[in-house]
């Protein structure tokens, strides 16, 4: 419930406070004073898109600010706490702010929030409706929703709809892969061909660099074998050998070492490079003897690494990426040639598919069809009671044949105003009064299965006057008890059922206008009352009338 409601610089409003009650609160005032800003300022609160035009001349923002009850313990309360907002005292401010610039932020229980998330919190907490919702009445989407939320339908339609959309998306598969049979096998095809070709070859992973190195070898054997052996010869084979070198200088050292120790380090180092050139030496030789030429696997090497280079041409830049399209060749392969076995299962699939989503949604239907006879009847007894005595509602469910993500139904709602006549759809056979008189309805006996704590309406009495509207604000009266109830109106017969009553004031300086609301006393009531009847706050027929029609009013509480 709305506790408390502040605006400032919205429209045509500088600045305005409202303390609510439960119960019904109506708002009333001239045309053009500001009433349907508050109505815009609480769609500001639900996440509406905002607008630069919304904010007051000369403002640098316009704000809206609400104070809503809600159980500390519930889901609204734990995902204000999720977003990162905490409540005071049971309380949850939430705010929306317009810059004169039109960037728009929002905030829940002091936390900055993204505006879509106003709308999804707020819509647990309030619901909003204006003279347009006559129009949704007439939509076929509008008019199964409002049966299915009045039947305790919606979880059971949401499963109908994911049904649907399975089966749908099992039949657009299947129609891809049987419009690309043909294709599919010509791929197979072609990576049969590259999997043999692979195979025939049969790389493996890093023997390329290997080959390359081994063909580097044996192309310069002689080269090779002839610098190895050179080599070791000169480090110990002739006279003029390294090692024989070294051991002459070792032989001189060794006269004179032992007369200083630094010396004879130097010497013992000499010798142990003398053991590591005769170790050079004897692995030079060692290699030398076993280089050979051999031309037969110089040609298989050269042969192997062409086969390679064959297929690294045509399958990747190098061997690993030929190796990586053959395993994912042979993964394709075993998904394409399986296109027989997949359709298979898809029919099979479908038809389970089908048999579910037909299922649930004749079981959907059959509970539509129970809810229609209910809502129909619950709806004829509020037009009673809304001066609408001989009226009857008819919810009509038709079962169709084609498969739909709603189900097999199409939902109509049928008026007949008077009796004898005929039932027709309510869009023509309802006059602007008749039409609002059957929204108000159907939104009292829905409220019943709505767990939304305030509801608003902005002048859904539009088009009623007379004994239909004093009925109009008895029935919101009533509703009131249970829920809070908030009314934007212009018929003093709603008005005198309020429990709380605000005024917009108008005043106008220069040409600036601003609006300011004010609730009103028993006094004052009757003083705008009677404006509203006679046109004249002063009118002393039109005070008799006012003061009779809330005697009428408060004798019905």
């Amino acid at each position: 419930m709305i506790t408390a409601l502040s605006l400032a610089g919205l429209g045509v409003i500088e600045s305005a406070d409202l303390d609510l009650q439960p119960g019904l609160t109506v708002l009333t005032g001239e045309t053009g004073a500001g009433k349907t800003m508050v109505v815009t300022g609480l769609q500001l609160l639900l996440g509406q898109r905002a607008s630069a035009e919304l904010v007051r001349a000369g403002a640098a923002r316009a704000q809206v600010t609400a104070h809503i009850s809600v159980d500390p313990r519930g889901e609204v309360a734990d995902r204000v706490r999720d977003a990162g907002g905490e409540l005071d005292d049971e309380q949850l401010t939430v705010v929306r702010t317009i810059a004169s610039g039109g960037r728009s932020r929002a905030a829940l229980g002091g936390a900055a929030v993204p505006v879509g998330l106003l709308g999804e919190i707020g819509a647990e907490l309030i619901a909003i409706h204006g003279q347009h919702d006559q129009g949704h009445l007439t939509a076929p989407a509008m008019q199964r929703e409002l049966l299915d939320r009045f039947g305790g339908l919606v979880p059971l339609a949401v499963e109908v709809g994911r049904d649907f959309l399975e089966l749908r998306a099992l039949e657009a598969e299947r129609i891809e892969l049987a419009d690309h049979r043909q294709a599919r096998l010509q791929e197979a095809d072609a990576l049969r061909f590259g999997l043999a070709e692979i195979g025939a070859v049969a790389p493996v992973a890093g023997e390329d660099a290997a080959l390359r190195a081994e063909e580097d070898r044996l192309a310069h054997a002689v080269e090779l074998k002839q610098a190895a052996l050179s080599a070791a010869a000169a480090l110990s084979d002739d006279d003029r050998a390294v090692v024989n070198q070294l051991a002459d200088l070792q032989r001189t050292l060794d006269l004179v070492r032992q007369h200083d120790t630094h010396l004879d380090q130097v010497a013992g180092r000499l010798a142990d490079a003398t053991y590591l050139i005769s170790d050079l030496a004897s692995d030079l030789n060692g290699y030398g003897d076993g280089v050979e030429a051999d031309p037969a696997r110089l040609a298989d090497l050269q042969d192997r690494r062409s086969a390679l280079t064959a297929l690294t041409r045509k399958y990747g830049p190098g061997l690993s990426d030929v190796l990586s399209w053959a395993a994912e060749a042979e993964q394709r392969l075993t998904s394409v040639v399986g296109t027989d076995d997949r359709l298979a299962e898809l029919d099979a699939a479908i038809e389970s598919a089908a048999g579910a989503w037909r299922q649930r949604a004749l079981e959907l239907s059959a509970r539509r069809s129970a809810a229609a006879a209910q809502l129909s009847s619950a709806v004829t007894t509020e037009l009673m009671a809304l001066a609408m005595p001989d009226a009857e509602v008819l919810v009509e469910v038709r079962q169709g044949t084609e498969a739909a993500v709603a189900g097999l139904d199409e939902i109509a709602y049928l008026l007949r105003p008077h009796r004898g006549g005929s039932f027709t759809p309510v869009q023509r056979g309802a006059s602007g009064g008749e039409l609002s008189r059957v929204m108000l309805a159907l939104e009292v006996v829905l409220a019943d299965a709505d767990p939304v704590a305030t509801l608003v309406f902005d002048e859904v009495d539009a088009g009623v006057g007379g004994a239909a509207a004093v009925e109009v604000g008895r029935r919101l009266g009533v509703l009131g008890r249970s829920r809070q109830v908030l009314v934007v109106t212009h018929l003093p017969q709603v008005a005198a059922f309020a429990d709380q009553h605000w005024v917009v004031h108008k005043s106008t300086s220069g040409e600036i206008t601003s609006s300011g609301l004010h609730q009103l006393d028993d006094e004052a009531r009757v003083k705008e009352l009677t404006r509203m009847l006679a046109g004249l706050a002063d009118s002393a027929s039109g005070q008799a009338h006012a003061e009779e029609l809330l005697a009428v009013a408060r004798a019905a509480q």
